[in-house]
C-alpha cells in the first residue's frame, strides 16, 4: 500500500508549501538511523561540514554512499510516495542527501533562503521542481532551532537572493529582510515542531530559515531531496556529494 498523502494534507501542501506528516517513523527506527549516523559524523571527510565557531559537524552529506542504512532510507515509500504524489509519478533521482545537525548549545543559524537558488546557481537545475523530505531525528520543539517557514511564499515564483559566504560555514544564496519582511506580513510564519521520527515536506521555493540551538537538547534532521530526472542539474561545478550525478531514478 502506498503512503500517500490525504486530500487534506494535499491542500495544506499546495497552500502553505510545506506540510507536516506525524509519526511516520518508529522510535526503533530512529535509533538506528542515528546509530549510523553517529557512524559518519566520528568521519573526517569533505562531506562532513563543521561550524564556522565550534567545529562540531553541522552538515553531513552523502550519507546513502557512505552507508548501507541510507541507501535504503532513500528508497522508503513513506518518503518516495509523497514526493512522487505531487510530482506526478516522473523519475526522480536523490539531488541531496543529509543530515542538519544543530549540537546542542552550538548549533548555528541558517540564513532565510529557500533551496532552489542555490540548485540554480550552482547547479544549473532549470526549475523549481526538487522536493525536501525530512524526518525529525530528535524531537523539534520550540528551543533546539526549528525550521521557520514563510506560509505561500512559492506561490509568486523564486523571490531575489544574493550570495552569503560569511555569516557560516556553508556559503548560501540567501534571501534578504526587505524581502523577507513583506512576504511573512502577508503570509505569516510557520514552524513544524514533533516528537522524533515526524516527515516534513516542502518545496524548493519555499522561504525558510532556523535560528541557533541555544538549548541542551540536539537538533538533527534527515534530508532527501528528490529532483525529476528531467530537471537534473546542467552544470557540475560543486563536489558530488552537493548535488548527486547519479541521476538513476529512485523509483525506477
Amino acid at each position: 500500500m502506498r503512503t500517500l498523502l490525504s486530500a487534506d494534507e494535499l491542500a495544506t501542501f499546495e497552500r502553505d508549501g510545506v506540510v507536516v506528516l506525524p509519526e511516520r517513523f518508529t522510535q526503533g527506527e530512529v535509533d538506528e538511523i542515528n546509530a549510523a549516523l553517529d557512524e559518519l559524523m566520528d568521519e573526517d571527510v569533505p562531506e562532513n561540514i563543521r561550524e564556522k565557531s565550534s567545529g562540531v559537524v553541522r552538515t553531513a552529506m552523502g550519507l546513502h554512499r557512505r552507508h548501507e542504512r541510507f541507501a535504503r532510507l532513500v528508497r522508503d515509500p513513506r518518503l518516495l510516495d509523497p514526493a512522487l504524489q505531487v510530482l506526478g509519478d516522473v523519475p526522480v533521482y536523490a539531488q541531496q542527501v543529509k543530515v542538519n545537525a544543530k549540537a546542542a548549545f552550538t548549533g548555528e543559524q541558517w540564513q532565510w533562503h529557500y533551496d532552489f537558488a542555490t540548485h540554480h546557481h550552482e547547479d544549473g537545475v532549470p526549475e523549481p521542481l526538487a522536493l525536501n523530505v525530512h524526518i525529525f531525528l530528535d524531537d523539534v520543539t520550540e528551543f533546539n532551532g526549528p525550521l521557520m517557514f514563510v506560509r505561500g511564499s512559492h506561490r509568486d515564483g523564486p523571490a531575489p537572493t544574493s550570495l552569503d559566504t560569511e555569516t557560516t560555514s556553508f556559503d548560501l544564496w540567501t534571501v534578504d529582510a526587505d524581502v523577507v519582511g513583506p512576504l511573512a506580513e502577508r503570509g505569516g510564519l510557520i514552524s513544524p515542531k514533533g516528537p522524533a521520527g515526524t516527515v516534513l515536506l516542502f518545496g524548493d521555493a519555499v522561504v525558510h530559515a532556523s535560528p541557533p540551538n541555544m538549548s541542551p537538547w540536539p537538533r538533527r534532521i534527515f534530508s532527501l531531496i528528490v529532483n525529476p530526472v528531467s530537471n537534473r542539474q546542467t552544470t557540475e561545478r560543486r563536489a558530488d556529494h552537493f548535488h548527486h550525478r547519479d541521476a538513476t531514478p529512485l523509483n525506477g
